[in-house]
């Protein structure tokens, strides 16, 4: 293992399926075990039907005479590709897709309380699905959040209350994972107090000491959740190597976006390992980074830590 020092944080790049017995139509001996069910495929049309919906209002928008083109289409061409994927995992036999048809003319307004209210609406399956399910629909998520954010809606997406715990093997299945978002969330603290030190002292050094303070906030988080597993917490290393020299203004923005890009990489990675009953707070920790990534410039994706 390097030393403290040389910790890098490219280092960071960091159902049971239900068989259907049923009764012979006889009623004279029992059939035998039906076809195995995909619990992915309920979940999987229900995203798609929402994002049909999204697909027609922005399509509706579209059509208006000097729509602002240049913001919905980046837009709903990710919505595009949201379908694309969430299409993809659907097995051949599975019913087509069906959504209702969104018939009116929203405003700006109402079109960013749907991406927010779909954003919502994708987690609250994440316990039940998948694991590469679990991480598609958590990414789409933090990129339904960045779309409403984009049309103007700054209210904190609500999320389902996490069911943390479960069996006792459970819960020590989830503390490598949870090692591993801790030590993300330490080395994104280190970074942020170099970042403040290389901005002037003006609204990007405050907005650097509130993200400075969230990534604190959501460290002691990971060390609380694995206290209570009963794990010590990965302590902090004595320093980080970063992955440029930061000399100036321009170099600590650039370093902030590093940051949070990396960290929604993690978090995404984790959601195909941590236990489901801790996905909830990992893809919430995926979009907040999301959000700020953005905020501090990072270019637009379909699919937050997702590369490619």
């Amino acid at each position: 293992m390097h030393p403290p020092s040389r910790r890098t944080f490219l280092a960071l790049g960091l159902l049971t399926a239900l068989t259907a017995c049923t009764a012979d139509p006889r009623g004279d001996r029992p059939a035998g075990p039906g076809p195995t069910r995909d619990p992915d495929t309920p979940v999987r049309l229900r995203a798609i039907a929402a994002t049909d919906l999204l697909l027609g209002a922005y399509d509706n928008l579209l059509t208006v005479p000097g729509a602002q083109t240049a913001l919905l289409q980046p837009l709903r061409d990710d919505t595009v590709q949201h379908r694309a994927a969430l299409v993809q995992g659907l097995p051949t036999a599975s019913p087509s897709p069906t959504s209702t048809p969104y018939r009116s003319l929203p405003t700006l307004p109402e079109l960013a309380l749907m991406e927010h209210r779909t954003a919502e609406a994708h987690l609250h399956d994440l316990a039940e699905v998948s694991p590469a399910l679990a991480r598609l629909l958590a990414s789409v998520s933090a990129s339904n959040a960045l779309h409403a954010a984009a049309l103007g809606d700054q209210t904190p997406i609500t999320t389902p209350d996490a069911a943390t715990g479960g069996t006792p093997a459970t819960a020590a299945a989830a503390v490598p994972a949870l090692q591993t978002a801790l030590s993300a969330e330490h080395a994104a603290v280190y970074g942020y107090g170099v970042v403040g030190a290389h901005l002037p002292d003006d609204a990007q050094r405050a907005d650097a000491r509130t993200t400075h303070a969230a990534h604190q906030a959501q460290r002691d988080a990971w060390q609380r959740l694995l206290t209570t597993l009963t794990a010590a917490p990965t302590p902090a290393a004595g320093g980080y190597q970063l992955p440029f020299a930061v000399t100036s203004p321009t170099d600590a923005t650039k370093l902030a976006v590093h940051l949070e890009t990396r960290l929604t990489t993690a978090y995404a990675d984790l959601l195909t390992t941590v236990p489901a009953p801790y996905r909830l707070p990992t893809a919430t920790a995926l979009r907040e980074s999301t959000l700020r990534a953005r905020r501090w410039g990072a270019p637009a994706t379909p699919f937050p830590g997702i590369p490619g």
